[in-house]
């Protein structure tokens, strides 16, 4: 089974959607960094362990990759880049919607994908009928309205 290393984003996309059964249900292992599951996902989604998410724990070396390398790529988050280089150190693909950390998986040669690729396999593998995934897109485009909406009267 292949394995996958998730954001904390791509995640709660899924969650958003309603697609977490069908995502699990799809033969890939999930994981994320153990540190990216305390401080991102633990408080509110840590059912997510019972659908077959996996932590991984990283060594210090690693980690201290991981801090190295956020020197160069000061965008994307810490954890953003210990998901990143344990992709690279398990030789797996990254999902991610963050810009600045696709560029960054590029520059290293790691396979990178999104949340519109995940839905895709759903898709594909039938997972999910057709018309569930017109709907949660439907759903994704209005919250990602608002919270735009929100972020730009902020201004």
């Amino acid at each position: 089974m292949l394995l996958v290393i998730s954001d904390a984003c791509v995640l709660i996309d899924i969650e958003y959607g309603d697609l977490t059964s069908a995502m699990f249900s799809l033969s890939y292992q999930f994981a994320v960094p153990d540190t990216l599951f305390a401080e991102e996902l633990e408080e509110q989604h840590a059912h997510l362990l019972q659908f077959g998410l996996i932590c991984k724990t990283m060594s210090g070396d690693l980690v201290a990759e991981a801090y190295s390398l956020h020197q160069k790529y000061v965008r994307p988050s810490v954890n953003d880049m210990l998901a990143l280089i344990l992709a690279k150190h398990e030789d797996s693909q990254l999902l991610t919607g963050d810009k600045a950390l696709r560029d960054a998986a590029k520059d290293l040669n790691v396979d990178v994908h999104g949340t519109i690729w995940l839905v895709k396999q759903m898709l594909e593998d039938k997972k999910l009928p057709l018309k569930l995934h017109e709907l949660r897109f439907r759903e994704w485009k209005n919250l990602a309205v608002d919270y735009l909406g929100k972020r730009w009267r902020s201004y």
